[in-house]
């Protein structure tokens, strides 16, 4: 993978020891001892012995571990002829009950062995925790009782919370007594590199956990062969690579059966096609970077020349998706329906894992990732990342932050994702981010009766990002409309929850251009309603602070509706001005509609409980929330309609009535051959299929944005060979072109041609003087 960094941010230019920033060392070990593996893997789970809980914010740290451990030792039943551990935990049927008793049993066990904690060392709670592991063995977790319902439950979930609560009882257990329980755990997870009662090929995110529960289990064991197979099970020696958690899935040559995995581009996919970044892509690298951390400097020391692809996942697959401490829904998979999730948690697991790649990365790549937790940690004014991680953590963020390393600064970036059909458009005051699906990715998930309402995450959804930093928590997704999402065109027609869900498009035109350094790009979807017969050509052009909407060929066999703005509001008080050919809401920015189609609103109160999107983890308590609420109705049964916006993020009313006023761009095309738009220098066109705008004609389907002298084209399809583009535009004198891109003269202009074979919706980039 290139590497961007250098490229468009700046690095430190001092050279930072990453070892010195943190409080997760990492010397070297002794050969082939796990008794200091061990040790190290307790100060991963509780700081260490060198926890000052004198120290006012490691007490607040610690109070919380206490806080959890209070309420488990509260409710654990300690009668003698128990039937459960925790009454809200009882189910024989729910392996999810499995798992969360020994999670509850593991948190008791931090407490117990952080120093400081109110529980440290007391005997009674150590019997306490005996007891309750006892008893799990007994009736619910051993090789001789059944399993039931999720794999994940038996083989990650609950075991990594067995292991690890051997891990810090490790000196109290007798050793026959451990070796009944790492037994247990083997059963259950014995290779590192498949899992499930059926022994399936682990990948992505899934062989990390896998391989993680196995190493914690071979440290307790002194099992030093196993953990030889954990190191090689990250690079799938056994399997030759092809299911390597660190080689992007897109390296040359590289052969994949799943395609899970980082991608190049930054994408992340789970579940053979679901744009996973903030789920199964967070927690990966957060499990990962704690297993580096535990055989980092020992003779299983991971080796891999990809393990450098590492930071590429920070700097691609993760830092262009947050949003001052929030992650981008469109990359969250089923998780955005929890509502353990909302409230920016899913940053902290990238934080987290991003401080323990610090200490043992290059200097250069030290500084980096430093500057770069110290952006994410300090700009998060919703969250505070030192009040909600755990010790270890903190002190490393806290080093970080009263450093005299400077913070990278904030974002400014337009990035595409061709490999999972997203896009994020960073600019000073807010973010946006695009959320699409095609043949090639799924339109959402919902499985384990999670996430039941997400039929239009991907029908091309608008993700709005000021400086409203609870906008999508606060109960977000559960209150609203699920058929009005931003940016979506939908038949309106009632759906039966999780109708659809892992399906692909029929269409291959989703993607877009962009130019390099610039914040500049076109998008588009032909979007194919699942299940119904909807079709609308979409597009979005993005120019620094505005966003050209533009959709024709609306057609459908229901009643259809193009969604402007579907806001959550703060208070619920703020002004919406409505004018001819613009509106405005208060706090959020203007909307100009230069042709004056009639436009819809409504303000509301939505009323919802997260049970109604999410029977597994959702709770029954309602709430309720405002909405304002913008829309075009393109009627029942619509043929070849339009729309046309643009939307002006953060824009006051006097911003967007005099842009309203001056009208400072023209829609050249809006048809079934093309959408194009010209503003300033920029001239921008989604071609559908071959045909002319203003000075381009394209052979076939492309994307081309021109600004300036520079010429961006792609192949959104991603089934082009070539694609060819005639740029007729005098006094230009050619400069520079990307590798794979021929250049000739045609007329009083040029031809470009773009071989366009292995880019993968990745555009390529002619500059002209």
């Amino acid at each position: 993978m290139p590497d961007l960094t250098l490229r468009r941010r700046t690095v430190l230019g001092g050279m930072l020891g990453g070892t010195a920033l943190l409080a997760l060392p990492t010397p070297t070990w002794a050969a082939g001892s796990t008794d200091e593996l061990r040790l190290r893997w307790q100060t991963l789970l509780t700081g260490g012995p060198t926890v000052d809980p004198s120290d006012p914010d490691l007490a607040v740290a610690i109070a919380r571990v206490d806080l959890l451990a209070q309420s488990a030792l509260t409710t654990l039943d300690r009668s003698a002829g128990r039937t459960t551990l925790w009454p809200d935990l009882a189910s024989t049927t729910l392996s999810n009950h499995v798992a969360s008793n020994l999670r509850r049993i593991k948190q008791i066990a931090v407490a117990w062995a952080t120093n400081g904690s109110a529980y440290q060392g007391n005997a009674s709670v150590a019997d306490d925790i005996s007891g309750a592991l006892e008893w799990m063995y007994a009736n619910r977790y051993s090789p001789t009782l059944p399993r039931y319902d999720n794999d994940y439950d038996w083989e990650i979930g609950g075991a990594s919370a067995f292991a690890d609560t051997l891990v810090l009882l490790y000196d109290v257990l007798p050793t026959e007594i451990r070796a009944k329980y790492t037994a247990a755990i083997d059963h259950y997870t014995p290779d590192p590199n498949l899992w499930r009662a059926d022994r399936q090929i682990a990948t992505g995110a899934n062989r990390v956990w896998i391989a993680t529960v196995v190493a914690i289990r071979a440290v307790l064991d002194g099992d030093t062969a196993a953990l030889v197979r954990v190191r090689d099970a990250i690079s799938d020696v056994e399997g030759s690579g092809a299911n390597s958690v660190l080689a992007f899935n897109d390296a040359p040559g590289r052969v994949d059966g799943t395609g899970e995995g980082f991608y190049s581009d930054g994408s992340f996919l789970q579940h053979y096609k679901h744009p996973y970044n903030g789920g199964y892509g967070k927690e990966l690298l957060g499990t990962l970077s704690g297993l580096l951390y535990l055989l980092g400097g020992t003779e299983w020391t991971v080796t891999d020349p990809d393990l450098e692809n590492i930071y590429g996942w920070v700097n691609d697959a993760f830092d262009p998706l947050m949003v001052r401490g929030d992650l981008m829904g469109s990359v969250c998979g089923r998780e955005i329906a929890r509502p353990s999730k909302q409230n920016h948690a899913p940053t902290q697991t990238v934080i987290e894992g991003t401080l323990r790649l610090i200490p043992a990365a290059p200097p250069a790549r030290a500084a980096q990732l430093t500057a770069l937790v110290k952006q994410w940690i300090t700009e998060d004014t919703f969250r505070d990342f030192l009040k909600v991680t755990d010790p270890a953590s903190l002190v490393a963020a806290r080093s970080i932050l009263t450093s005299s390393a400077p913070a990278r600064g904030p974002l400014v970036l337009h990035k595409q994702y061709p490999r999972m059909d997203k896009v994020a458009h960073h600019r000073p005051a807010f973010t946006i981010g695009l959320s699409a699906y095609s043949s090639r990715i799924y339109n959402y998930e919902s499985i384990q009766t999670e996430n039941l309402h997400g039929w239009h995450l991907s029908d091309g959804m608008v993700l709005l990002y000021d400086d409203d930093l609870g906008h999508y928590s606060g109960d977000y997704w559960p209150t609203v409309d699920p058929y009005r999402l931003p940016g979506t065109t939908i038949d309106t027609r009632r759906l039966a929850d999780s109708y659809g869900f892992r399906s692909t498009s029929a269409a291959d035109w989703v993607g877009g251009a962009a130019v390099p350094q610039r914040t500049i790009g076109a998008y588009g979807m032909d979007l194919r309603g699942h299940g119904t017969g909807l079709r609308a050509l979409k597009s979005w052009f993005l120019i620094d602070d505005v966003m050209v909407c533009v959709g024709s060929d609306i057609t459908g066999d229901g009643t259809v509706e193009t969604i402007v703005e579907n806001r959550k509001l703060r208070t619920g008080a703020e002004t919406f001005t409505a004018a001819p050919g613009w509106c405005h809401l208060e706090g959020t920015g203007g909307y100009v509609f230069p042709d004056r189609t009639p436009i819809r609103t409504l303000r509301e109160n939505r009323t919802a409980t997260w049970r109604e999107i999410n029977l597994k983890y959702g709770t029954d308590t309602p709430v309720t929330r405002p909405y304002q609420t913008v829309w075009f109705a393109h009627g029942a049964a619509p043929v070849a309609q339009g729309y046309y916006y643009v939307q002006l993020p953060t824009a006051t009313l006097a911003e967007t009535k005099s842009f309203a006023g001056k009208l400072p761009l023209q829609k050249l095309q809006a048809d079934s051959t093309a959408h194009a738009v010209r503003m300033k220098n920029v001239l921008a066109a989604n071609f559908w299929t071959a045909g002319t705008v203003a000075e381009l004609t394209a052979d076939g389907p492309a994307s081309v944005v021109v600004a300036g002298g520079t010429v961006a084209i792609s192949d959104p399809t991603q089934t082009r060979t070539s694609v060819t583009v005639d740029l007729d535009k005098p006094d230009l004198q050619l400069t520079k072109a990307d590798p794979g891109v021929t250049v000739t003269r045609r007329g009083r202009g040029w031809r470009i041609v773009v071989d366009t074979t292995d880019r993968h919706g990745n555009a390529a980039t002619v500059c002209f003087q």
